[in-house]
């Protein structure tokens, strides 16, 4: 005997169902192997406090900051160190102009690891303590594996 009309129609819907639940199952097994996009709104809160971080390091003096980028390049890019004897940087982003910059890479290097960012910053410096300059610009920095990294800069004393 065959089913009744109703029955074939929910037959045949459960089975569409099922087939659209076994395609998004599909689809999002292999979007977790994909890269996750940047999250500015969580990512906010780190890169803050890695500039926190930089600025607490400039105020130990020179050998401290020199440490702490040391600590915090890219890991791709640790042969891209400045070296600025005596130099101290102190850095206030504008948080406010933060933004994803996946298509950066270093100059004549590749695109580094991570979800790269860039914001809008400005810099004072000062060498063995005296005011040097202050420049205005813009600062990359990365979130790989929940860490911020960032590109330690050689900034232009003149």
């Amino acid at each position: 005997m065959s089913p009744s009309p109703p029955a074939t129609r929910r037959a045949t819907a459960l089975g569409a169902v099922l087939g659209v639940l076994g395609v998004l199952g599909v689809l999002g097994v292999a979007a977790a192997g994909c890269a996750a996009p940047p999250r500015v709104d969580s990512d906010r809160d780190r890169i803050a406090r890695y500039f926190a971080a930089f600025n607490t390091a400039a105020a130990e003096g020179a050998d401290a900051q020199r440490e702490f980028l040391r600590r915090t390049q890219h890991p791709d890019f640790t042969d891209r160190m400045c070296d600025a004897p005596g130099l101290t940087m102190r850095v206030y982003p504008a948080l406010s102009t933060l933004r994803p910059d996946p298509e950066w890479a270093p100059e004549g290097g590749p695109r580094p690891r991570g979800a790269v960012y860039v914001v809008a910053v400005s810099f004072t410096l000062r060498r063995n303590g005296a005011l040097v300059g202050e420049q205005i610009g813009a600062q990359r920095v990365t979130i790989l594996d929940g860490v911020t990294y960032g590109f330690a800069p050689c900034p232009n004393t003149g």
